[in-house]
């Protein structure tokens, strides 16, 4: 992946900051096709779009028919990354998202999510019953909001950043243009 590509060339700390895309998607999930409006033709070109993306990155991609609401995904996230080993959810979300079209919205699914990677279910399930992190994912949406952030992905360097799916390349450019300097 780019990230990963970037993190051996370069020494960069990566931070996920959560974004609110789509926060008013119900948590039982939205047919992509009411989200966009359109017909399946539509929907299945958006689909091969987005499996090319991840294609030329080597990720694997699902055909996606539904979007869900990712808040409580993004507040497992956050708590995850207090936990040891806890970064591993960032994948485990992408792939039951992108790849399973598994409903992030649910409970159980990132409960199950949290045990196939090793994490705490009952800390995970405590967090997720309590809200120990909305105020964090809260925190993250307003910081998305005055980085400019319009969707998924972002990369923000040095108060700068770039939108979407970029190539190599951009991210590296816009590193480069921070003088973000190559590891010796």
């Amino acid at each position: 992946m780019r990230i990963e590509r970037i993190q051996e060339k370069y020494n960069v700390a990566v931070q996920f900051v959560q974004f609110p895309l789509h926060p008013e998607t119900p948590s039982e999930g939205r047919p992509l096709e009411a989200l966009f409006n359109c017909g399946p033709e539509e929907i299945e070109g958006k689909n091969k779009h987005m499996k090319g993306l991840m294609d030329a990155e080597g990720l694997p991609y699902g055909q996606r028919t539904h979007t869900y609401n990712s808040r409580k995904a993004q507040e497992l996230a956050k708590w995850a990354e207090t936990q040891p080993e806890g970064e591993m959810i960032h994948n485990a979300l992408f792939k039951a998202y992108f790849v399973e079209c598994q409903n992030v919205a649910d409970t159980d699914v990132l409960l199950a999510l949290c045990k196939s990677i090793g994490l705490d279910t009952a800390g995970a399930s405590e967090a997720l019953t309590n809200g120990s992190f909305k105020e964090a994912v809260d925190n993250d949406w307003s910081k998305s909001r005055s980085y400019g952030v319009t969707g998924v992905p972002t990369y923000v360097v040095a108060q700068k950043g770039i939108v979407g799916a970029q190539p190599y390349e951009a991210i590296e450019g816009l590193l480069l243009e921070a003088g973000v300097v190559e590891k010796n």
